[in-house]
């Protein structure tokens, strides 16, 4: 299982045009786009489950922000895109199971290796956890850095995780 590479499901490419609203969604709250990019998100894992590509999860877990960065930004954007895909596919939201605890620099900006080293240990996962198929839920997966980092704690488990954002950021150039 560990050596399985990690599912994302994102409907669009970040470059594409996308990308200006996922950043200010992320960085202004600015949710207009939230609907539409969810229904893409729902209809492009709509087409994988008929194809037996992937298999509903029994719970989303949302990208946790830590502490700190959520009292400075105000609101977790993957908790919002967590929480619309939870009232519209009707599968549950746990936002307690995993704790990001490593105040660690935001991403953007940062090379493959530097983001690898940022997240080394923030994140923790709650003793009791008793799902067996869980979705990550985030805006945007550009090296998967973050989501490889949460993947580790529950794959140990032998949980199996899935990613879903709005959209995946081809970034080559931080591949080093």
């Amino acid at each position: 299982m560990a050596n399985a590479p990690l599912v994302v499901v994102a409907p669009c490419s970040y470059h594409d045009g996308v990308g200006e609203y996922v950043a200010a969604m992320k960085y202004q709250g600015q949710f207009a786009i939230l609907h539409a990019l969810v229904t893409a998100l729902i209809e492009r894992l709509e087409a994988l489950e008929a194809e037996g590509i992937v298999e509903r999860p029994q719970v989303l877990l949302p990208v946790p922000l830590h502490s700190s960065r959520l009292r400075e930004r105000g609101f977790n954007q993957a908790w919002i895109i967590a929480k619309t895909l939870s009232q519209r596919l009707q599968i549950p939201l746990v936002d307690d199971a995993v704790m990001r605890v490593a105040n660690t620099r935001p991403q953007a900006g940062l090379t493959g290796k530097q983001r690898r080293r940022n997240l080394e240990g923030a994140f923790t996962l709650k003793r009791h956890f008793h799902y067996q198929r869980v979705a990550i839920i985030d805006d945007v997966v550009t090296t998967g850095t973050t989501a490889n980092a949460l993947a580790k704690l529950f794959e140990s488990r032998y949980i199996h995780v899935q990613v879903w954002c709005l959209a995946r950021a081809e970034a080559p150039h931080l591949r080093d």
